[in-house]
């Protein structure tokens, strides 16, 4: 059975044993990695350690092939150094400004290096998993500054509708592109947005249905229609809204932040079992980063005989950091493959 096999049996609900993806080395990680594993790339090392999923994300693949501006200049050409630090729209109150901002123009969006990296992971085997990471709620924030994007939403909501409007549109609209170019060679829509904390949610579920929802369920109607699954990442304390996205369409969610408030294994098991599968869950905070092989061994067998075979090993942060030994992503794949 393939990779590509194994997802959509799990997907499906037939599978006779768990999937297994590694998550996505950071940067400062790649180094000793790639040197342990004897590997030159990520998707190299992917392969090595049994992935049956392969992210394939188009902003890692020059699709934005201007060099001079970033996609969405938050912050007016200045550097951020917090989430928290004003960005361009902090102080604005007519939405005519927003409309004139200089938006990205999809022009300069080109996925011929992303569908290369398509054709390479589907002879491979491997289930592609892809679509812009279309993260709008970040960039809205990030467009105020977190504090005034939070305020905002009492206080201006036109304004953080106007500038959400926008960056929902361009992220619709060249995903759009990339479907249709794409076909059926994407097995599935995986995008992202933390919506949680290490306790709860950002915002409100109140003001989650009022500026998240409705551009959150453009997103996973567009992947439906071109026939793809949805995998959903978001960090964090988000147990309250997990009913919503399941009523949008998620398919899998990923990571499940183990110790995150209500967000263990056995509370998700127990709510949403049979209405949503995870990928994930390998506590990242704790057992990966400070545990030994076999603390890792034991935890990924707990929630395999929790969440059964239709679910996919993976650790419970997308991003592999430094303070992960090799060793103990070694023993999270083996005992996936059990």
């Amino acid at each position: 059975m393939t990779g590509k096999d194994r997802f959509y049996a799990i997907v499906e609900g037939r599978s006779d044993k768990c999937g297994f993806w590694h998550g996505d080395p950071n940067p400062a990680s790649v180094e000793k990695l790639y040197a342990w594993f004897g590997v030159t790339d990520d998707f190299e090392l992917g392969l090595k350690l049994g992935a049956h999923c392969r992210w394939v994300m188009p902003e890692r693949y020059h699709a934005w092939t201007r060099t001079d501006i970033p996609m969405f200049d938050v912050s007016g050409g200045k550097k951020r150094s917090s989430l928290s630090e004003s960005g361009v729209f902090a102080e604005i109150e007519d939405t005519a400004e927003v409309d004139a901002f200089h938006w990205p123009d999809p022009q300069y969006v080109d996925f011929t290096e992303t569908l290369q990296e398509i054709d390479k992971t589907i002879t491979a085997g491997q289930a592609v998993l892809s679509g812009t990471w279309s993260m709008f709620y970040h960039i809205a924030c990030d467009f105020f500054g977190m504090e005034n994007y939070f305020m905002k939403m009492h206080t201006d909501p036109v304004i953080v509708d106007a500038v959400t409007r926008h960056i929902v549109d361009f992220y619709l609209e060249i995903n759009e592109k990339l479907f249709n170019l794409a076909g059926n060679k994407i097995d599935a829509f995986f995008f992202g947005n933390d919506f949680g904390s290490q306790l709860d949610l950002l915002i409100s579920p109140e003001m989650f249905d009022r500026f998240v929802m409705p551009y959150f369920r453009e997103f996973t109607d567009q992947a439906h229609r071109h026939g793809y699954k949805v995998v959903l990442h978001s960090c964090g304390a988000i147990d309250r809204v997990i009913p919503r996205l399941i009523d949008a369409g998620v398919e899998i969610l990923h990571p499940i932040q183990a110790l995150a408030r209500n967000m263990d294994a056995e509370s998700l098991h127990k709510k949403y079992s049979g209405k949503i599968l995870f990928m994930g869950g390998v506590d990242t905070q704790r057992i990966l980063p400070f545990g030994t092989p076999d603390d890792v061994r034991t935890e990924v067998r707990r929630l395999k005989n929790l969440f059964g075979p239709n679910f996919i090993v993976s650790p419970s942060h997308e991003s592999i950091l430094p303070n992960v030994s090799p060793e103990n992503i070694a023993a999270m794949a083996e005992a996936a493959a059990e």
